[in-house]
């Protein structure tokens, strides 16, 4: 029986991306937070819609986080604080006026993706879809996913 390194030397020469180890995503996680309170500052969203991007938390859990005790956030979080960064990113490329880059997510929005609506409700109330949605549109717009 192979061993775990050896399964995971296997699946990154398949190219199979591997989840982090705890110990990796506790590394992580901090410097993640970080950015993505600095982020919803910016963007100046509420508790509810900052634990809706991170996929409804609970209350405690979130406060804890901004309290700066999060310990090794999920890969599931991690992710979807990733895709955020990507979205703030884009942005800040594709509008270099910060302040209006930061006011996007909120304003309403004729794409077919959004209906007419903000960015945020399809970030928000479409999960981690939405979220890899919203990222992929402003990617292509910018010209690449890096």
């Amino acid at each position: 029986m192979e061993s775990r390194a050896e399964l995971k030397s296997h699946a990154a020469a398949a190219g199979v991306q591997v989840r982090p180890e705890p110990e990796t995503r506790r590394r992580l996680s901090g410097p993640a937070l970080q950015t993505f309170f600095n982020i919803m500052a910016a963007w100046g969203l509420t508790v509810q819609e900052q634990r809706a991007l991170l996929g409804w938390p609970a209350a405690s859990t979130f406060h804890k986080y901004k309290g700066g005790n999060f310990g090794a956030l999920s890969f599931d979080t991690l992710t979807r604080i990733s895709l955020i960064i990507g979205v703030y990113k884009s942005l800040q490329i594709l509008y270099p006026e910060p302040e209006f880059a930061d006011r996007w997510v909120r304003m309403p929005n004729s794409h077919p993706l959004f209906g007419g609506r903000p960015a945020l409700v399809l970030m928000t109330d479409g999960g981690i879809d939405g979220l890899y949605r919203v990222r992929r549109l402003l990617d292509g717009r910018r010209g690449g996913w890096n």
